[in-house]
């Protein structure tokens, strides 16, 4: 029997003409981004799909101000820097983005391509698949207050997208890691209060962050509350203060114009899981010559995949998206001999990437 999403895909492909492309790219965080790069110096054409409404990933959408030193080249920039500096660079191959929709099928063709499927009914015929996912598909752990839900998107946020909205109000904030840390230190000063709330006098954040905080504290500039949101209060349709309770059962009344709340992801792999991968802890085993799954014609780079010796950062997920875009070769071009060319002398990537070939002496 066909699942629900299945019988999606089949009523789709009859009513429409699948997209047909050389490589269905999952993930549009930076490394998804320089796989696009990556497929293109060798000719590939890519689709990206993405769960969320805008590109970068976890870098645009928790940590859009918070700065990055381990990127080759350059000493520091932020994940929105990196971002841009990515979707500039791949400009040449005018990859097309698919976002706020999740990849939910993955079928083996008879023909050995895949037909591949989103939440709102996009359909793609590929070549090859590469899961750049990340963490898989994520939403922010939400705080469990009854009724607080209505606020979300007004004066309840679980991100900070525009700081400017924030400036000159009455913020509090709730988290003990290293965004909750980032927005309060950064918000000292420039919004007219900011409250603190953690449920211990323990954090995840970085010493250093930690160590601010409880300067700015001293300095009356901030302030800290130990305990938890456990309700609020309203007035006229808008929250106007919320009520902390301490860990010895106080409980105090913090008036407010925002509540930022920061407690995490809870990621999932979602459908993935669904596709017949070879599965460690959530994330997806691959061979560390083309970062190929256990699935021929499926890749997986960044995050998501597991191998011996796995690092988790950002440059190691380049690395991935080099060998993997030459692995997909074989399918998209299995006629091919592929040589590897170098982007400074090579004539034929200069055409591709649309810059003039230099003259030596």
């Amino acid at each position: 029997m066909k699942s629900e999403n299945e019988s999606l895909i089949a009523a789709t492909a009859s009513a429409a003409q699948p997209i047909e492309t050389d490589a269905v790219i999952v993930g549009a965080g930076p490394v998804g981004l320089f796989q696009v790069f990556e497929l293109g110096l060798l000719e590939i054409k890519a689709h990206v799909v993405d769960s969320l409404p805008e590109v970068g990933g976890q870098c645009t959408e928790l940590y859009p101000d918070k700065p990055i030193y381990d990127i080759p080249a350059i000493p520091v920039c932020s994940g929105k820097e990196l971002t841009d500096a990515l979707l500039n660079q791949i400009k040449p191959f005018g990859a097309t983005f698919h976002l706020g929709q999740e990849v939910s099928v993955v079928q083996k063709q008879d023909d050995g391509r895949f037909l591949v499927g989103t939440s709102k009914g996009t359909i793609f015929l590929t070549k090859v698949v590469i899961v750049a996912g990340g963490v898989g598909s994520f939403q922010p752990r939400t705080l469990k207050v009854e009724g607080i839900d209505r606020f979300a998107g007004t004066q309840l946020h679980y991100r900070v997208k525009d700081p400017v909205q924030f400036a000159g109000k009455r913020l509090v904030i709730a988290g003990g890691g290293d965004s909750a840390l980032d927005w309060a230190l950064n918000f000292v000063g420039k919004a007219d209060s900011v409250v603190l709330v953690h449920r211990r006098d323990g954090f995840r954040a970085a010493p250093a962050s930690v160590a601010k905080m409880k300067a700015h504290c001293e300095q009356h500039q901030m302030q800290l509350l130990l305990g938890q949101v456990s309700g609020f209060e309203d007035a006229d349709g808008q929250m106007t203060e919320v009520r902390v309770t301490s860990p010895d059962g106080l409980t105090r009344r913090v008036p407010l114009d925002y509540l930022l709340v920061f407690f995490g992801l809870s990621p999932r792999l979602g459908p993935i899981a669904e596709w017949g991968l070879d599965l460690e802890r959530r994330q997806v085993r691959v061979d560390t010559e083309k970062f190929e799954t256990n699935v021929p014609g499926i890749f997986a780079v960044g995050d998501i995949n597991s191998y011996p010796g796995k690092k988790k950062l950002i440059l190691s997920g380049f690395h991935e998206a080099a060998l993997a875009a030459f692995g997909a070769t074989r399918y998209v071009f299995p006629d091919r001999k592929i040589h590897l060319q170098y982007t400074t002398t090579s004539p034929k990537l200069h055409k591709i990437l649309g810059v003039e070939s230099p003259v030596f002496d």
